[in-house]
């Protein structure tokens, strides 16, 4: 029963991170809101990281048989894993407008920018030349490499995580191509959407 309170609490989470960010909701609420919608990125990720850490303290006081440990060998790649992750969490804050992404722009400027940029333009160069979301892989990859053991409750979250990560990242392309059309498609042809398979984009 922990478990399924557990997966239907993540499954809720992940609906209402994804629904505040369709392009329905948001276009509704610009509508409605009008000036005010500048304030809505501030309100997501408020409501975003609030709702987050009383799921993953719900998730750690189960009492639970270890299913897995990153020991020996396999450390090594948990902790490359979590380095790399750290890597592309750095290098994609390097590139993003991060006051863009905290809200804090688009109250100063009543603006709203699609690609997290000053300019709101594509920008393939650094990290973004080799994968299209640094912080999506990154955050793949920090999901599995965050614990140093592995129980039941955290195996059913890292699934959900994973499965909501990944089709987070495609109905977000879907998003960009609406918003922004053949630049964008363009982009999605020189540059992987997640695993740096290609060449740096020139």
């Amino acid at each position: 029963m922990d478990y399924l309170i557990l997966t239907v609490l993540w499954c809720l989470w992940c609906a209402l991170h994804s629904a505040m960010i369709a392009l329905k909701v948001t276009g509704y609420l610009k509508k409605r809101l009008g000036d005010g919608y500048r304030y809505y990125r501030l309100v997501y990720n408020s409501v975003a990281i609030g709702t987050l850490f009383p799921l993953l303290s719900y998730g750690r006081q189960f009492n639970e048989r270890v299913l897995f440990v990153w020991d020996g060998p396999l450390l090594v790649i948990k902790i490359a894993a979590l380095a790399l992750a750290v890597a592309l969490f750095i290098l994609g804050a390097m590139k993003y407008d991060m006051l863009s992404f905290a809200g804090i722009r688009q109250i100063r400027s009543g603006k709203h920018y699609t690609v997290m940029s000053e300019t709101g333009k594509i920008d393939a160069s650094g990290i973004l030349g080799l994968t299209r979301h640094p912080w999506y892989l990154g955050a793949i990859l920090l999901v599995w490499s965050d614990d140093s053991r592995i129980y039941g409750s955290t195996l059913i979250v890292n699934v959900i995580l994973t499965i909501y990560i990944l089709w987070g990242t495609i109905l977000e392309e879907r998003k960009l191509v609406i918003e922004i059309g053949d630049a964008y498609r363009d982009y999605q042809q020189r540059v992987p959407m997640l695993l740096p398979l290609k060449w740096k984009a020139n």
